[in-house]
């Protein structure tokens, strides 16, 4: 890719209010994105506990959405033992793989994951009747030979979605990760402490595979900050901590997996030590590529890929937005230093993803490491030429990628826009993009 132009990435669509930011309601915020196992389908979650599926355009010739349905799957609830409110936000979707006409997706909020079953339903209506024929009003029936049966007709087909499971009360604490198994017949779900294995189809029994609770709760040092299955290997998976340190997992070992079969950390050098260093050296989000040979990390100021077979330091490192290390004060004044970044794979393992602030968000060529950075503006979509460049990208000229990469080292960044939440298609060249309350859609030759 040529880090002068925009790599051949063009804005395509975006759902949402258009509106300004200041007019946001909080519970339209997408706090999750997930495209399914075959890219025709989209999933987003929201912070008013909503999912969203988008499924293909069929009659677009480039990879377009149309909306699907949409239903309330977490209502907020009140935990009256501890006095503590639960919110409904969506905190992760995961699709199951489809095995006959209905889709089957995972979602959580903080307490409660619950399993929801999508599918095609053909209303029917009585059409003819004793009283009625259509709309035309019948007398009644005066002898048995005059009954009629009734006649039922289909009137429309809608899209229905039913909790077929709901995985309750195994976490104390917040669940911030799903993960399915590539069996297919299990998944694990994560908190601050603990990891849980469950079967799709037992919803009240669950096993603790991680603990990492102390007895006395004084002397916790670290939480868990992410957990993923292995694409390939059922037995394997891993959790990344606030201790900057990823663990690799088999489940064949022990039943209770404390002790990992592989850490992945890098030694810190000692001169860059400061008092943000263990909040910024924190993991917000672990991915396995879909091979299941490396493993990209996000923390807070970069990337790291990681070789399976190579504990001891990341093959590469990709700083994000290192013109940040001299706001980290300003930035854990507003809480900003604490935002979890998430990061994705492209479907071919060559490219990585992953969001900054001001809607800033880069594309990385993981042998090359030349990048394009983009951004997720509402200009894009005021073009009148759908899939025409975006503002600043045309390519070649000191207004391209490179305009962007400066802008975005600019002292008038907006640390309340930011992309948290993104998705890369699993056969093709788009990406799926929150950004606030719009989802944004680009697409590359």
């Amino acid at each position: 890719m040529d880090s002068d132009s925009s790599g051949g990435w063009r804005f395509a669509q975006c759902f949402g209010d258009k509106g300004e930011v200041e007019d946001i309601t909080e519970a339209d915020v997408i706090s999750t994105v997930e495209f399914d196992s075959t890219g025709n389908y989209l999933a987003t979650g929201d912070k008013g506990g909503r999912v969203v599926l988008f499924e293909r355009n069929e009659q677009k010739k480039n990879c377009e959405y149309k909306f699907y349905t949409e239903f309330q799957s977490h209502e907020p609830e009140f935990d009256y033992l501890k006095s503590l409110e639960i919110e409904e936000k969506i905190n992760k979707i995961k699709w199951c793989k489809r095995q006959n006409s209905a889709h089957f997706l995972l979602s959580t909020n903080d307490k409660t994951i619950k399993l929801w079953k999508v599918f095609e339903k053909s209303l029917r209506v009585v059409s003819e009747s004793n009283h009625w024929d259509g709309q035309r009003n019948l007398p009644t029936p005066l002898s048995p030979m005059h009954l009629r049966l009734p006649k039922m007709t289909q009137q429309d087909n809608i899209i229905a979605a039913v909790p077929r499971k709901v995985y309750a009360n195994a976490h104390a604490y917040h669940i911030h990760s799903i993960s399915i198994n590539s069996d297919q017949e299990t998944y694990i779900s994560a908190d601050d402490l603990r990891i849980n294995l469950w079967n799709l189809n037992i919803s009240d029994q669950s096993f603790n595979i991680v603990d990492i609770k102390p007895v006395n709760m004084e002397e916790l040092t670290e939480v868990i900050t992410s957990s993923e299955f292995h694409p390939t290997h059922c037995n394997l998976f891993m959790y990344s901590s606030s201790k900057s340190n990823i663990k690799l997992a088999d489940m064949r070992d022990a039943a209770l997996c404390d002790r990992h079969a592989k850490s992945f950390e890098e030694e810190e050098d000692p001169t860059n030590r400061s008092f943000f260093s263990e909040i910024i050296s924190s993991i917000s989000d672990v991915k396995f590529s879909h091979d299941g040979r490396y493993i990209l990390s996000r923390d807070y100021l970069s990337l790291k890929i990681w070789d399976i077979n190579m504990d001891s330091r990341p093959v590469k490192t990709i700083p994000i937005h290192d013109h940040l290390r001299g706001k980290l004060c300003d930035l854990y004044e507003n809480d900003c230093i604490f935002d979890k970044f998430e990061c994705t794979w492209s479907g071919t393992d060559s490219h990585v993803l992953t969001g900054s602030y001001h809607n800033y968000f880069r594309i990385f060529d993981v042998e090359s490491l030349s990048d394009v950075v983009l951004q997720a503006d509402k200009s894009a979509f005021k073009q009148k030429k759908i899939g025409g460049p975006l503002p600043g990208n045309k390519v070649g000229t000191k207004n391209g990628t490179r305009g962007l990469r400066d802008a975005m080292q600019m002292e008038t960044l907006d640390f309340h826009k930011k992309i948290l939440h993104a998705s890369w298609h699993p056969r093709e060249n788009t990406i799926a993009i929150a950004a606030t309350n719009n989802l944004f859609l680009y697409s590359a030759a």
